[in-house]
């Protein structure tokens, strides 16, 4: 996700953010339009990206695994 020109910390994104942003990037990479330095560039926010989304989905389970252990108890 970009402000102007300045790309926002992966790890400020939401899970939506995250997950829209890298959408967009293998989008772009599929496109195949990209020099080598920005398909690499591509490639590395992409990277950051899906591992912000696992980072929020193992947050999810954590909270719901919990849930599930206190409404048993």
């Amino acid at each position: 996700m970009t402000v102007g020109n300045e790309k926002i910390d992966v790890s400020d994104l939401s899970y939506e953010q995250a997950r829209d942003e890298l959408m967009q990037v293998v989008a772009e990479l599929e496109q195949g339009s990209s020099s080598l330095e920005e398909s690499l560039t591509l490639w590395e926010r992409g990277e950051a990206l899906a591992a912000r989304c696992e980072e929020w989905l193992k947050g999810a389970k954590a909270r719901l695994d919990a849930a599930r252990a206190a409404a048993t108890d």
